[in-house]
């Protein structure tokens, strides 16, 4: 009897170790050279267990755009981030944050509502650091993907923006400028 229960558990670990092995390949295949397929094969296997690759796919996916530039590009890549939220692949921020911070000109590394002085300036160097990071995405998204040139110069100019008033809001909250301390 033991041992009937023990062959048993060793076929059932053998075969769940091979349906991970088949998902695992399934996931790890080449995506079609056309973005639109390769966007309609992402969102398959992301709905038949390979949820754990977005990010790889998402990259895999921009580095397709960036092959063949396109204006329509933004739109597939919106599409597209819709249906994996509507899929619970990822949440509405999450698929709003992927969007803008590779095809619109706003930040998503200097957002929310906050105090400036008090949680942004003692963290300057860190926040334009992201900025610039962003940027790179930005530039992927915008530039190389959407062929979007007055967007992504837009944003590179909202970053020297953001670059020039932060420093000045940090120097009047150090130098103690009352009407600095609610500067968001």
């Amino acid at each position: 009897m033991i041992r009937i229960t023990l062959l048993g558990l060793l076929l059932l670990t053998a075969a769940a170790g091979c349906t991970t092995t088949n998902v695992s390949s399934h996931c790890s295949l080449a995506l079609p050279g056309n973005l639109d397929r390769a966007i309609s094969e992402v969102e398959q296997r992301l709905a038949s267990g390979c949820e754990y690759q977005f990010d790889s796919y998402f990259q895999q996916l921009l580095s397709m755009a960036e092959e063949n530039p396109d204006s329509e590009n933004k739109v597939r890549f919106s599409d597209h981030l819709l249906r994996v939220n509507e899929m619970g692949v990822i949440s509405q921020r999450q698929a709003r944050e992927y969007y803008n911070r590779y095809f619109n000109v706003k930040f998503v590394s200097l957002s929310g509502d906050y105090n400036t002085c008090a949680q942004a300036c003692p963290v300057q160097a860190e926040v334009m650091s992201n900025m610039r990071n962003e940027l790179r995405d930005k530039q992927v998204g915008l530039l190389k993907a959407s062929d979007d040139k007055s967007a992504y110069y837009r944003a590179d100019h909202l970053l020297k923006e953001a670059d020039l008033v932060l420093e000045a809001t940090c120097r009047a909250c150090a130098a103690g400028n009352p009407e600095a301390v609610g500067v968001r």
